[in-house]
């Protein structure tokens, strides 16, 4: 067998795509199914420049202003902050690392077609997971492989779409790339029912990579010893919503403990200095998984922050990023997995809900075995998809 190329989000400086992107490298070795991940440097320019153009085309449009408006916050608070500035590039500079240790990474193509005219030489390209077919990523072209030669297999794993509808040009493109993927699986339930509604095919819901390693695995990737030596309220916030704040700090007052908190990552939000006991920066993806596996509570608004916290069996609390029914919400993907594993109730809206839900502790043997179940059905599908190769 040839190798399967692996198309991800491997070099993005953030903690779930590069734990995601390792979890399905690290998938296909214990199934001893050779790969590589396709290097993105010589192709970023290119799919820059595609995605730019998309968000000149939406440069209107109030969703899109949102989302973009927290990286321009914390690019403009850098120049003002150069201590804030110093702190983010010296946790870039650790994913930078990180990414060097952990994948391993293809000869680099100048460009889509110079890659697209070497797939031949791969058994498969495996697409996922991530929100990698966004629109501006099913705009950019790139997650949708329609560079891969039509003889080559094609694979989604887990891939997202990050949100539950797409504009009338990202949806004709879905129409016509989505047909061409040999094994089609997604991480939504809402993913399932947008393919469906766009082509009629039925996808496959399959977990996240990152669900697919036991929390056993993951201490191949972690540093046995604590970051942190005392006990601790781990907070991993990615938006502004205040609520989470709040209970938070109403989970120290009760305890006692403090609260450690990775802060600044997608947008700057003011009200976050000074909020953590301890805020470091020097943290890697090892280091993120460190921080929750020694965490007395979790909270977080994020789908990875969710994840780990179930993988290692922590009392979390999970709050809304998003207003529901937003074009850029993207908490289908919490509400999607939560519901698999009947942990819906971890999903705070309000002071009273949190109030109540912190005197429930989560009984894991009931979500364990379903998790088994999800992890094993996945696993099945992937090799499935992969079976037969030569």
């Amino acid at each position: 067998m040839n190798k399967i190329a692996i198309v991800s989000c491997y070099f993005q400086p953030n903690y779930g795509s590069m734990l995601q992107a390792y979890a399905t490298q690290e998938i296909l070795n214990q199934l001893e199914v050779p790969n590589e991940t396709i290097n993105i440097e010589g192709l970023r320019g290119e799919i820059k420049k595609a995605k730019m153009n998309y968000f000149m085309s939406r440069i209107f449009s109030w969703d899109v202003i949102q989302d973009k408006l927290g990286y321009v916050k914390i690019a403009f608070e850098k120049k003002k902050n150069k201590e804030l500035a110093g702190n983010i590039s010296k946790r870039n500079q650790l994913f930078d690392e990180f990414s060097k240790r952990v994948f391993n990474v293809s000869e680099q193509y100048s460009s889509l077609k110079q890659l697209g005219e070497a797939s031949k030489k791969y058994s498969a390209f495996l697409v996922g997971s991530d929100q990698l077919w966004l629109p501006s990523n099913i705009a950019a072209d790139y997650y949708t492989l329609n560079f891969v030669d039509p003889s080559v297999r094609k694979i989604s794993y887990a891939t997202s779409f990050g949100v539950s509808a797409l504009p009338k040009k990202q949806a004709d493109m879905a129409k016509q790339f989505l047909p061409k993927i040999n094994y089609l699986s997604v991480r939504e339930k809402s993913g399932q029912k947008l393919i469906k509604s766009l082509t009629g095919l039925d996808a496959e819901l399959v977990c996240d990579p990152t669900l697919l390693l036991t929390r056993q695995q993951w201490d191949n990737l972690i540093e046995n010893e604590r970051i942190i030596k005392e006990p601790y309220i781990f907070c991993y916030f990615l938006g502004d919503n205040q609520l989470s704040r709040k209970c938070a700090a109403a989970l120290r007052k009760k305890t006692g403990y403090k609260i450690v908190a990775l802060q600044q990552i997608d947008m700057f939000i003011k009200s976050d200095e000074g909020f953590a006991d301890i805020a470091p920066y020097d943290i890697d993806p090892a280091g993120f998984v460190n921080l929750i596996r020694n965490a007395e509570f979790v909270c977080t608004d994020s789908f990875h922050g969710t994840v780990f916290s179930i993988i290692n069996q922590k009392q979390f609390y999970t709050f809304r990023r998003f207003v529901e029914h937003t074009t850029m919400s993207t908490n289908s993907r919490i509400d999607s997995l939560l519901s698999v594993l009947g942990l819906e109730h971890r999903i705070i809206n309000s002071q009273d809900e949190f109030k109540n839900q912190r005197s429930v502790s989560i009984s894991y043997d009931s979500v364990d075995e379903e998790l088994s179940s999800f992890r094993k059905k996945s696993i099945c599908f992937l090799k499935k998809s992969i079976e037969d190769l030569e």
